[in-house]
């Protein structure tokens, strides 16, 4: 194709409208017809949330949705996913792809890092459980044994043993503590609330250091009093009761009780108000 060379200022601007004609027409087709065509312009796909997923399902459904996945040479480690689901992922879910786009994850590691047991012995139950999390470790049951000082960590504990500090444990295990309860190993015997109304019985059992336990309602209207028989021995003597009174206890009077235990007690409310006993009250 040949042009011919423009004679006058009329064919010049005629050659040159043809020109920017044809410049524009290609434009128009590049950017307005073939690259929309081989872009798949205006066609975009949601990024689904793929996290907890794990690599075997992750082939079917993002092919299903025309995505592809490639894992990151990073691994990370978390208990509370299975090995190898996906713990996060590139581009996030909800964002705008097209079709073919490659999402990254990271994988959960297929076996838990080893991490050095903390010492947690002589600390506060709080603190403890501060520098647990901070390991990567969970905090399992606590249980409490005698001691002045409520809350301190005595041992720490993994599958029932004892861990010791510096031990490799896996990340994400349960450890148990063992911590004072604060009442210590003081023993005394429990007062005697037989006979007592209900009021008088439960600050009876707060003022001796005690913590009221289970409150059962009984029909019953004798009850036993410590006396000694005419050889001098100790016995139970059964008496009427008024309504309202304690019946019966547990642990019993003078039994051997400690800081801190319940005391459970048993209130005469029979269902017609009588002070007069039978013979079934005993029974």
């Amino acid at each position: 194709m040949s042009f011919r060379k423009p004679t006058s200022i009329k064919d010049f601007l005629l050659h040159l409208g043809v020109l920017i004609g044809s410049s524009a027409l290609i434009v128009i087709i590049v950017f307005y017809v073939w690259l929309p065509i081989s872009t798949n312009h205006g066609e975009t796909i949601t990024v689904p949330d793929i996290k907890g997923m794990t690599v075997d399902e992750l082939d079917e459904f993002l092919g299903k949705r025309n995505l592809r996945f490639e894992a990151t040479a990073d691994s990370s480690y978390s208990p509370d996913h299975p090995p190898l689901a996906v713990l996060r992922q590139v581009p996030k879910p909800n964002t705008k792809v097209k079709e073919n786009r490659k999402i990254y994850v990271t994988l959960n590691a297929e076996s838990p890092p080893k991490v050095r047991m903390p010492k947690v012995e002589d600390l506060s139950l709080k603190s403890a459980m501060m520098v647990l999390k901070s390991y990567d470790l969970k905090l399992g049951e606590v249980k409490y044994v005698a001691d002045v000082f409520f809350g301190v960590v005595h041992e720490a504990k993994l599958n029932g043993r004892t861990v010791l500090e510096g031990e490799k444990i896996e990340k994400g295990s349960v450890i148990d503590l063992v911590a004072g309860d604060g009442y210590g190993n003081t023993q005394f015997q429990s007062p005697n609330l037989i006979g007592l109304d209900q009021e008088e019985a439960e600050v009876a059992i707060i003022g001796s250091g005690l913590k009221i336990g289970k409150i059962e309602i009984t029909d019953k209207a004798l009850a036993g009093f410590a006396a000694l028989d005419s050889a001098g021995n100790d016995i139970l003597e059964y008496r009427s009761i008024a309504p309202g009174t304690v019946q019966q206890q547990y642990p019993r009077p003078e039994r051997s009780v400690k800081i801190g235990d319940p005391i459970d007690i048993w209130i005469y409310k029979p269902d017609s108000v009588s002070n007069t006993a039978t013979i079934l009250d005993n029974q």
